[in-house]
């Protein structure tokens, strides 16, 4: 019946709840997956390449890209543009590839209402406690105590959005929450409106239907 339609999977929590860890282990299970790289008017920092970290453009170009909606979402976050471009995600899902999204709720907004909604798969994670989030945080070893409350006090707003998801998964277990996130993703590339082979295939049962005697 020809090749599916890839995903849109935008996978969001707050810091801590698991998202890293899970977004890479989807990947690990099926490589041909591909992230989503974003666009941002900062400067790289060391080791950073273009094209595989970031698309490193300056103000103008981006202004640029999301006048010309070439920009599924974007955001200002600490005086640098962030957005992710509209073109390679849409040669990735006509070729049939998935595109994991590693972003807010406020960018998953702006891609649910673009012109690929139809082919968006949203999952939100959420932590077992706030108890629990902050020992994760902190166990990282990655930041120090001033960034820790921070990222805490920004966890609630994240939270709150949990009901504009399609999917809502409690991270309580990394392993099962794995699963189910597979399971997710496996069943959503079998929705109807990500087979565009289907319909041709319906109407060659309907026309053989009213060939037989």
């Amino acid at each position: 019946m020809g090749q599916r339609r890839g995903l849109l999977i935008i996978l969001s929590s707050p810091s801590g709840a698991g998202k890293s860890t899970l977004a890479r282990r989807l990947r690990d299970w099926d490589p041909s997956i591909r992230f989503s790289v974003s666009a941002t008017t900062r400067a790289p920092r060391p080791g950073e390449e273009d094209g595989k970290d970031y698309h490193f453009v300056d103000e103008e170009a981006f202004r640029r890209m999301v006048t010309d909606r070439r920009m599924l979402e974007h955001a200002h976050v600490f005086g640098h543009f962030y957005g992710s471009p509209a073109g390679p995600v849409e040669e990735a899902i006509a070729d049939g590839c998935d595109v994991l999204f590693d972003i807010d709720w406020q960018g998953a907004q702006q891609i649910q209402k673009s012109d690929l909604a139809s082919h968006v798969l949203s999952i939100f994670l959420l932590p077992p406690s706030i108890g629990e989030l902050r020992r994760r945080l902190i166990s990282r070893g990655q930041d120090t105590d001033e960034t820790i409350g921070k990222r805490m006090q920004k966890s609630w707003d994240e939270i709150s959005h949990w009901d504009s998801y399609s999917y809502v998964l409690v991270n309580d277990d990394l392993d099962a929450t794995e699963e189910k996130l597979k399971t997710i993703v496996t069943a959503e590339r079998l929705r109807a409106s990500q087979q565009p082979g289907l319909l041709e295939h319906v109407r060659a049962l309907q026309a053989e239907f009213e060939e037989r005697p």
